[in-house]
Order: structure tokens, then sequence, then C-alpha cells
């Protein structure tokens, strides 16, 4: 079964600087937090912010490409969790027919942000999650969801990297 999830925000893990993408479950308070890299971050932080660069960026050529090709996209699916790295698949519709595309998570939710399409997360991905330790060593995951969970929005602030 998939769970829709919305992006809660982004920010950095306090014990190792990299971003994470903060996805929230739009039925419950149940989160998943995501290690992304800087560049992905910020591809996601200027499509929150509505900033338009001034030429198009990775993100903007694929969502370009897809529409090129007679393609639509139509959700984004984070498949699994396996060996601490996150799987995804961009769910399209090209003549009627699906194609699931794989990628990061963070391209494609870059991706599905650039082209109004739902985030899903397979319900054995977040249940997995829960026990997955931050990969840091020094924070389990259970540690790292209760601190996500308490964060209001002035926690979260703008994304600045």
């Amino acid at each position: 079964m998939e769970i829709e999830m919305c992006i809660r925000g982004l920010m950095l893990d306090p014990a190792t600087n990299m971003p994470i993408i903060v996805l929230k479950d739009v039925n419950s308070d149940a989160v998943l937090p995501i290690w992304v890299g800087v560049f992905e971050a910020n591809a996601i932080a200027l499509e929150i912010e509505k900033t338009s660069p001034p030429r198009p960026m990775t993100h903007d050529l694929l969502k370009n490409v897809i529409a090129g090709l007679g393609a639509v996209v139509d959700r984004i699916v984070i498949t699994e969790l396996r060996n601490d790295t996150f799987y995804a698949c961009i769910w399209a519709t090209r003549a009627g027919e699906p194609l699931c595309i794989d990628a990061r998570p963070s391209d494609a939710i870059a991706l599905a942000m650039r082209t109004d399409a739902p985030i899903y997360v397979d319900e054995s991905v977040l249940a997995s999650s829960k026990v997955a330790t931050g990969g840091t060593g020094r924070i389990t995951g259970d540690d790292l969801r209760r601190w996500l969970e308490g964060l209001n929005d002035d926690d979260l602030g703008r994304y600045r990297m």
C-alpha cells in the first residue's frame, strides 16, 4: 500500500550537517526523513520558495523532456529502503501506457514539485525506516523521528545552504 506524503520541510542534520527532506504523512503525524545531497536539496528549496533560476536546472530539463515525449508524471513513489539507501520510481503515462522510471528519491521529489505530482511512500518503507538509524551511529531512527515530530514551523525555518 502507498501512503501519500507532503514535504514538511528541509533542514540540516544536526549531527552531520547534511540536508534532510522531511516528508509527512498527509493523514497522520508520521514523518520520514531522507538525507539528500546539497545540489538536490537546493533544487527542492528553490521550488519550495518558488524561485526561478535564470536557466533551467536539471529537474526542469527532465520535466521538459518528459512533456516533450508526450508523457505525464502521475506520481512518485519511494519504493524501497535497502542498506540505508532509499529507492524511488517516477510513475508516468505515455500514450495510455504506464511507465516506471527508476530515480533517486531527491530527484523524484524535485520533479514531483515541478509537475505538481503527488508523493507517495510504500508503507513497508515507512515501517522499516522506523528501525533504521540516521546513518550517523549517534542518533537512533526513533530518536530522530521523535525530534522531527516535535518540530513546529518556526523550528524548520527557511532552508539555507
